[in-house]
């Protein structure tokens, strides 16, 4: 269907639009005509990728002498590949209407390990083994080598890709990641690197997060993208922790023991340079008497990570004098390793501010806050000089570097915690020096400040006024939408006892308590039995959920659960989870019935849909908290609490409740779907928590299902699955119609938005 909206012609590639996506891409033209950032809360299942898109390239369209580009960033490649699937429809819909002019080039963008064609390089384990692998074919210095010397093996698909030259380059089209290995492939090229060299030239860009938020990464990825740019994060209700890790750096024994044989095989490759080539030693200071600005730009198969932390201004400046010399560097890095080695044989419990951890560095061993901040850098050119491909092998000094630049850099927003155990696990000493960043603000900054429309989107950003805090920015429209539905296909539940009346909590002083696993037990064996299909339940932690099933095991609930349906559970091992995933979907698909036991926070709750008859009642045992001991979490609520006059219950409360809806809001993928919640725990039904759920469930949560006994809330499931049985009109009654045709919007005209909501 094609409708306007204002000046603009939006496509949108089928027949019926919700009245949600037609609010929501009202709010974001709002927004892109103001050249400003935007926060929307839109519920799950109301096609809210589709109507991104739509809106976003029916923009640029308009906009024929300065189209915006648009940088979609997702959490995995599962969701990217969602999303290049959408974007292809959609296209396709575009050319019928428009012909050659609607033409885009839109592509994905991921690592080396899900891109590359080379069978001797991806059969590597790791993604940084796969990049090791690649630079040791394609390093410049590698391939100036095989030019006198037919034994240096080198890539055919990046050589093939470099002789093709300025022919490189990829049609008009939307290519997914698969799409850019077949046309690799057919073409003899290097698909990762003509991805990298077209992201410059493409309409549409989707990739991860880290490209714009990690600025080791966004450094070398997106540095080259124009302001009139359009940011979307999807799915952004965890934005601020993926700020938050992007600039942490941790560092363990192993780290500081790898760290000293990467510094002593530096060491031996400096003399062999020193007797063989003590130019290129000699160029590289003289290179770095005039500013790493001036090293130039480096060939592509040659860039490394970018500097996690230095803005331009610094990188104009010189190195300075006592790191210039590869052999003073490398002493500079020993006597900073024996350094943390030291710190790391505490036996208390140590935090303290960058401020107070720099002085303590100079006065002790010499190294001031300038040299710090020059650490990754230097350490960069040196590898270059030197000529190492194996990066992989080098990642302890990396991490040292990296950790040190952060440490020189930035004086607030960070503390050093040094614990010589898990408080979890006192008997086992496990040092670890933590450098933690608590303001999630100063890794979004800088997209921020560059780019005119950053848009912020999820299904669970409530409560929504938190998030500008957060991050520290103001938008200029910040809209939760409610979900138009013909009938009421949500059903939420707080269910606050048992059958025996006693009230069932995963407070730290109940969880254990006999009586409420006994009573969690029987209300998952009383649903089982009376719900069809797949059921979905989400533990607060691995631990709790390990105790509890072991319990119910002991308390013979188990056998009776698996009776009526099979029981599949997630662990921390990728591969096991993905297995008992598909066996999960197995035994739904064959009538056989399935449980599936996960835990918040985990990949599942994350990533994985339970649509239509995978998810017919999801069950939250618990509000999953943080580990509020934890030391790193505790200086991020001080930081908060001061910075930014967030109390620190108020944000332990909004954490655990986003993260409950992320994970009851995996059952509900469509209005054609239905699906139970449950919040099992008592303390679901007061206000200061219930408030903090999205209006989309809130608006489905009748006062008379907020405090529930197990049987009143089989009574309930019972009637609402039969009330589901029963047939219903898709489009909505007269009076409120849930699916809008091209004749609806047309009727409606210009008073459609405020008509509607």
């Amino acid at each position: 269907m094609k409708f306007k909206i204002d000046e603009v012609t939006v496509y949108f590639p089928y027949d019926n639009i919700y009245p949600e996506q037609y609010s929501y891409m009202v709010d974001l033209k709002r927004a892109l005509d103001a050249k400003g950032h935007v926060l929307l809360e839109m519920p799950t299942g109301t096609g809210k990728t589709i109507a991104l898109l739509s809106l976003i390239t029916s923009y640029s369209l308009s906009k024929p002498t300065n189209p915006p580009k648009l940088l979609y960033c997702t959490r995995t490649v599962h969701e990217m590949e969602k999303t290049l699937a959408e974007l292809r429809l959609l296209h396709n819909y575009q050319l019928q209407h428009l012909g050659d002019s609607a033409r885009i080039l839109a592509l994905g963008l991921s690592s080396r390990k899900n891109l590359c064609v080379n069978p001797s390089v991806v059969s590597s384990n790791s993604r940084d083994s796969v990049d090791a692998a690649c630079r040791k074919l394609t390093a410049s210095w590698v391939r100036e080598m095989a030019v006198g010397n037919r034994n240096v093996v080198t890539c055919e698909f990046y050589e093939k890709y470099e002789k093709a030259g300025s022919e490189a380059v990829l049609p008009p089209g939307v290519y997914t990641l698969q799409d850019l290995r077949t046309f690799g492939k057919e073409k003899g090229w290097c698909p990762y690197f003509l991805a990298r060299h077209m992201v410059q030239f493409a309409n549409v860009v989707v990739y991860s997060y880290q490209y714009l938020l990690d600025p080791k990464v966004a450094g070398i990825i997106s540095k080259e993208m124009q302001r009139e740019c359009v940011v979307v994060f999807d799915e952004a209700h965890n934005i601020d922790n993926v700020c938050i890790e992007a600039l942490s750096v941790s560092v363990r024994k192993q780290t500081l023991e790898g760290a000293t044989r990467n510094l002593s095989k530096m060491s031996q490759e400096i003399d062999r340079f020193k007797a063989t080539d003590a130019g290129r030693l000699r160029a590289e200071y003289n290179r770095l008497v005039e500013g790493l600005a001036q090293r130039g730009n480096l060939p592509l198969t040659d860039a490394w990570l970018a500097n996690p932390a230095l803005p331009d201004d610094i990188l104009r400046e010189a190195v300075p004098g006592n790191i210039r010399r590869a052999e003073h560097f490398l002493s500079v890095l020993c006597r900073l390793v024996q350094y943390l080695k030291g710190r790391l044989e505490t036996e208390n419990v140590e935090k303290e501010g960058p401020v107070a951890f720099v002085a303590s560095i100079n006065s002790q061993i010499g190294i001031d806050q300038k040299m710090l901040k020059f650490c990754y850098d230097r350490l960069h050119s040196l590898m270059m000089t030197l000529e190492i491909t194996d990066t992989d092998e080098f990642l302890h000094i990396q991490t040292i570097c990296d950790f040190a630049t952060l440490v020189g850099t930035y004086t607030r927003g960070f503390s050093i915690i040094i614990e010589p155990f898990d408080e979890r696990m006192p008997h086992i000493p496990d040092p670890v020096l933590q450098l933690t960043c608590h303001d999630a603000s100063l890794a979004i900054k800088p997209v921020f400040d560059r780019f005119q429309s950053v848009v912020i989107t999820s299904g669970t950003l409530s409560p929504i006024d938190l998030y500008p805090r957060l991050l520290n920015f103001h938008p200029v429209i910040s809209r939760s939408f409610t979900m138009s539905l013909t009938r009421d296909c949500i059903c939420p539940m707080v269910l606050t006892r048992g059958s025996d009346q006693l009230p069932v909590s995963t407070k730290f002083d109940m969880r254990s308590d006999p009586g409420v696993v006994r009573n969690y037990g029987k209300l998952l064996l009383e649903m089982v039995a009376a719900v069809p299909d797949g059921v979905v339940c989400f533990f607060v932690s691995y631990s709790y959920m390990d105790g509890i099933v072991n319990s119910w095991n002991e308390m013979g609930i188990l056998t009776k659960i698996m009776e009526h349906k099979l029981v599949f559970i997630e662990t921390q091992d990728v591969v096991e989870t993905t297995l008992a995933l598909d066996n999960y979907r197995k035994a739904c698909d064959c009538g056989r019935g399935a449980v599936f036991f996960s835990v918040a926070r985990g990949k599942v709750a994350e990533g994985i849909d339970f649509d239509c008859h995978y998810g017919r009642l999801v069950i939250m045992f618990g509000i999953p908290f943080q580990y509020t001991l934890s030391r790193t979490l505790g200086a991020r609520l001080e930081y908060l609490r001061e910075t930014f006059q967030i109390k620190e219950g108020d944000f332990l409360t909004f954490d655990a409740l986003r993260q409950a809806a992320q994970c009851v809001g995996r059952v509900i993928r469509s209005k054609a779907d239905y699906g139970m919640m449950i919040f099992a725990d008592k303390r679901y039904k007061r206000h200061e928590k219930l408030s903090k759920l999205p209006g989309w469930i809130l608006s489905h949560l009748r006062d008379a299902h907020q405090n529930l006994s197990t049987d009143m809330a089989l009574h309930i499931a019972r009637e609402f699955l039969r009330k589901m049985a029963q047939p219903y009109d898709k489009s909505g009654s007269s009076s409120k119609k849930t699916l809008l045709s091209q004749e609806d919007l047309d009727k409606m005209g210009d008073g459609a938005h405020e008509m509607l909501f």
